[in-house]
């Protein structure tokens, strides 16, 4: 399978490269600019894409790719710093820009030159997303400018006859117009790529793995009845069949009537599902418990107890299986990347598992590519596109202390938001969208009376990938009707908070 190789920067926008990639389906994996010049060519790119990052490629400690990298005869684009480095290692200068204007950030029209396989067909003129403090004084010999804008005469280069490329802007991020396209005629144009990533190919390349791996060995999954369980699940299933247990630990902080609907749903399944009801356990562990860091990792540990009980009651088990996608793996952190959150499947384990080795099918597919899988695999639309639920549940959506009280008031909240987005017919504009309880207590009046009770607050979010999100623009109409019913039939709540903070800054989730 042809593939495409991204060396990671440490720019802020690494992963949605792949994400473009993939979506001119075409394989891409992301990996450390560190990776050395015997791997890659072992990795056998049809192209090689430079992310962004945010150091000066003069500077002492800054990062460069493997030696060799550019004699390999293997096509390039270089994104921003990606840019830079072209520039840096193959006979330009990259310094400082001298005065502001050089310096560009944020939407920026540009001229682009269509005589060039990256721009052609596509229109002269447009808005790039900039983001460099740092100037190309001096491009390498046997490169050419591309485009411009009013400040900048070198906002793209290129060396046709290499096959190298070289852009200030980011194309992968929404704000440039005919980013997408860019990146496409890169990897048709320029690299010859015929678009053989698929979820049926992936489908079947990945249940042959499966298959290898585990061997006649048995399997436990963890299935919340999540998309990403569900379809991990289904994918396992397919795979090995009998030898797949699923346990569905109830821990007590699912939605409302879903424990009872997630057991339902995979009855008529042919896999062997467990139903633990663990609320004691986990509310005990988490007793007096405020921190978000912390509540995610005893949730995660008492999820593994919990696993190695039931696969001791099970008689043997190799192989603990999770639904771990790319977006947990990014944020929970690899490398030199910071730890935005730990999440129960990949940061929040304990050290000791009593399992040979953990199998994650889906580790390496974004939730869009995750819910096609789905499709392909031919689980019904009710678990394929329902809505995100983090595996530590309701607990990362009590902020502060958890108690059964909390948890059953936001239950509640939860439901009457979901029930009157539905209604309205909104949920298919929304990738995400739920209640949170705070620990915000305020003054109210209620009945001539006054109230001194919790402040709910909503969030929704519409993103394609879930690395970055933007806050949804409700109807006021629906926003009023939602509070007014949580107020009035909500004990203890007063209040009712709507959350218009995008990702960045914020998260999806509260804690």
């Amino acid at each position: 399978m042809e593939k495409v190789l991204i060396l990671d920067f440490g720019g802020q926008y690494n992963q949605l490269i792949a994400r473009r990639v993939r979506e001119c389906h075409v394989y891409c994996e992301v990996r450390p600019y560190t990776m050395a010049l015997a791997e890659i060519k072992a990795f056998d790119p049809v192209g090689i894409i430079f992310t962004g990052g945010p150091d000066s490629v003069y500077a002492k400690d800054s990062y460069h790719p493997a030696q060799g990298i550019f004699e390999l005869g293997i096509p390039i684009l270089g994104i921003c710093y990606g840019c830079q480095l072209l520039a840096h290692h193959l006979g330009g200068e990259v310094t400082a820009a001298q005065d502001d204007s050089a310096r560009e950030y944020g939407k920026t029209a540009t001229v682009f030159d269509n005589s060039t396989p990256l721009f052609a067909d596509l229109p002269e003129t447009g808005v790039t997303w900039m983001s460099h403090g740092d100037y190309m004084a001096r491009v390498p010999d046997g490169f050419r400018l591309v485009a411009h804008s009013a400040n900048c005469p070198n906002v793209a280069i290129c060396d046709e006859k290499k096959g190298f490329y070289g852009v200030q802007f980011h194309p992968e991020v929404a704000h440039t117009e005919n980013g997408s396209a860019m990146i496409r005629n890169f990897l048709y144009r320029v690299c010859g790529a015929k678009g053989e990533w698929t979820m049926e190919s992936y489908k079947e390349r990945t249940i042959a793995e499966i298959r290898k791996k585990i061997g006649t060995g048995s399997v436990l999954l963890a299935l919340s009845g999540g998309v990403d369980s569900s379809v991990c699940a289904a994918l396992l299933a397919e795979a090995v069949g009998q030898q797949l247990t699923c346990v569905f630990v109830d821990h007590g902080m699912m939605r409302k009537n879903e424990g009872d609907e997630v057991e339902a749903a995979f009855s008529k399944w042919n896999i062997h599902l467990i139903r633990v009801n663990a609320k004691e356990l986990f509310l005990g562990n988490l007793a007096g418990v405020t921190e978000p860091e912390e509540k995610r990792k005893i949730i995660g540990e008492a999820f593994i107890r919990v696993f190695e009980k039931e696969g001791q009651r099970i008689g043997h088990v190799d192989y603990l299986a999770q639904g771990t996608i790319y977006p947990d793996v990014i944020e929970s952190g690899k490398g030199d990347a910071a730890v935005i959150k730990s999440h129960h499947n990949v940061g929040g384990l304990p050290d000791y598992v009593d399992f040979k080795e953990i199998v994650e099918p889906l580790h390496n597919l974004f939730k869009d590519e995750v819910r096609e899988l789905g499709r392909d695999l031919g689980l019904p639309s009710y678990l394929v596109d329902r809505q995100p639920f983090p595996g530590p549940g309701l607990g990362i959506r009590v902020i502060g202390e958890i108690t059964e009280e909390k948890l059953d008031m936001l239950r509640e909240a939860d439901a009457i938001f979901r029930e009157e987005v539905e209604k309205a017919g909104l949920s298919h504009t929304m990738s995400q969208y739920f209640a949170a309880l705070t620990n915000m207590r305020s003054v109210g009046v209620m009945g001539d009376g006054r109230t001194y009770d919790y402040a709910v607050a909503l969030r929704s979010v519409t993103t394609e990938d879930f690395m970055t999100a933007e806050w949804t623009r409700i109807p006021y109409e629906l926003l009023d009707k939602v509070s007014t019913r949580i107020v009035n039939e909500v004990p203890h709540v007063n209040r009712v908070l709507y959350d218009v903070t995008g990702k960045p800054p914020a998260t999806v989730e509260f804690e």
